[in-house]
């Protein structure tokens, strides 16, 4: 089974559609890499239209008795009930089923991945027996810092590590694919699956030592992508970093239509402009002397350059991907990380600049950023085999709010002035971004059903005036002629 967009996570738009990639943001993104799997907007909710079950042939005739009306009244009320469920449990309802399922999922697991990563950067009392971590603002004219170092340290500031070690998880993508696979058939064998997924790389013209040059070119943008993301956290609240990691739908449909020569769409380039108005409003909204936000607004938007970057790239270099091939692909990101990068962290750590404590790491919130990117990665990759891609992408949009809410209530943050109308315009970009190509025609459409949908009511009350008004002449013309029967003499004179 091919699939029509870049398999990173959270990418929607497939260019075999002539569709423009539009973002996708991986938990693994959020954690690792923002890479996802795409999501095409041909495959979007109204695509996919199930024909109506037609009614019995069985149906009964109209008579002219009464017992034939309430027969016909019978017969239209059971028809509609089952074109009613006909159309609820149909293949496009299913799928919409599933796809709020995934958004919900996606959402959740993004935010808790991203949150769980911002939780690592708090720092923690010195006092073993008075362990409360608390939240450095950005802005500390107002804190006594001497008393703040003296209570409190960063027991951990390693963002590098953070990036390897989540990355790792990604190892796991092929296993849990095989293990699937075997159980939902279970006539192939465990050879056929792992020659099929790496038969499919050798019929593009892909060698073994050119496949890995590729894939640890990719590995290498991946772990700067999630770097940068991760990075960024340290700075900007968890809620500002996925707002500016949103545009990257943005970025990416600027790259297809450069690279992949997708279809020159209008509206996307108005969403590019507002999506950076966006972008500007963020990062001078703590002022432009002496604060950090610039810096991490300035990473946040690298890190969605990268995902775009990579999106775009896996499209160009390896083009339709199955399932087994984005597994695997995925399998040897997590191990050549693993394998070749793990010297860079530990140069990090003995040379102090990466600040770990072996005995007060907190496993919990590490740990509970892998698995959650783990499983964003999994649905951005897999789920469209299950629902449309366009539920996959509103996740990263969902998200925003969702972890506004969380900042919110656990670090006081105040969202409003330029803050606010930056995320309002990112948004608004955002979902200009994902607008099909053919979008004016959609528009067109729906207003000529507008209007027919009107000249049919006015027909229709026209038409019960006009049949009242027939059978009250019927019935005048009726008594008029009653009566002048009975007025009429024998001989024909009236009386």
């Amino acid at each position: 089974m091919n699939r029509d967009d870049i398999p990173t996570i959270f990418n929607p738009r497939s260019s075999s559609r002539n569709r423009t990639p539009s973002v996708l943001v991986t938990e693994e993104g959020v954690a690792n890499g923002k890479n996802g799997p795409s999501f095409t907007h041909s495959d979007s909710v109204g695509s996919q239209q199930d024909s109506v079950e037609p009614l019995s042939p069985a149906t009964p005739q109209r008579t002219s008795n009464c017992t034939g009306n309430a027969t016909i009244q019978s017969t239209g009320i059971a028809g509609k009930l089952k074109s009613c469920s006909a159309s609820i449990c149909s293949k496009s309802a299913r799928k919409i089923y599933f796809g709020i399922w995934v958004t919900v999922c996606v959402t959740a697991s993004w935010v808790g991945a991203t949150h769980s990563i911002k939780y690592l950067y708090l720092r923690r009392s010195k006092d073993e027996d008075y362990d409360d971590p608390i939240l450095v603002p950005h802005d500390t004219t107002d804190l006594n810092m001497t008393v703040l170092q003296t209570k409190y340290a960063v027991s951990f500031e390693a963002p590098f590590f953070t990036t390897w070690f989540v990355t790792n998880w990604t190892m796991l993508f092929f296993p849990l694919y095989f293990v699937s696979r075997l159980s939902t058939k279970r006539c192939e064998s465990m050879s056929d699956i792992l020659t099929e997924s790496i038969r499919d790389f050798r019929d593009k013209g892909f060698t073994a030592v050119r496949f890995m040059t590729r894939c640890s070119l990719f590995c290498l943008l991946w772990v700067g992508t999630n770097y940068m993301y991760i990075l960024s956290l340290n700075i900007l609240l968890a809620t500002d970093v996925m707002a500016l990691f949103a545009t990257n739908v943005s970025i990416v449909y600027l790259l297809s239509w450069v690279i992949l020569h997708e279809q020159f769409v209008g509206i996307r380039i108005m969403a590019v402009i507002i999506c950076d108005t966006g972008v500007a409003l963020l990062a001078y909204m703590d002022g432009i002397t002496g604060s950090p936000t610039l810096a991490g607004v300035v990473l946040a938007t690298s890190a969605a350059a990268g995902s775009a970057v990579y999106k775009v790239l896996f499209k160009k270099v390896i083009g339709d991907a199955t399932y087994g091939q984005v597994a695997l692909f995925f399998s040897l990101i997590g191990m050549l990380n693993a394998a070749l990068l793990w010297p860079v962290s530990l140069g990090l750590f003995l040379t102090g600049l990466e600040t770990l404590h072996w005995d007060r790491l907190p496993w919990p919130a590490l740990l509970s950023a892998s698995c959650l990117s783990l499983v964003a990665n999994l649905l951005g990759n897999f789920s469209v085999a299950l629902t449309y891609d366009l539920f996959i992408t509103l996740g990263l949009i969902t998200a925003v709010p969702v972890s506004a809410a969380l900042d919110v209530v656990l670090y006081g943050a105040q969202f409003e002035g330029m803050k606010l109308a930056g995320m309002i315009l990112i948004a608004v970009g955002f979902f200009l971004v994902m607008f099909p190509d053919n979008w004016p025609d959609y528009i067109t459409r729906l207003l000529r059903n507008i209007i027919m949908l009107t000249h049919s009511a006015r027909w229709s009350r026209r038409n019960r005036h006009g049949s009242q008004g027939m059978q009250r002449r019927d019935i005048i013309d009726y008594r008029t002629g009653y009566i002048r029967s009975h007025l009429r003499s024998p001989s024909g004179r009236v009386r």
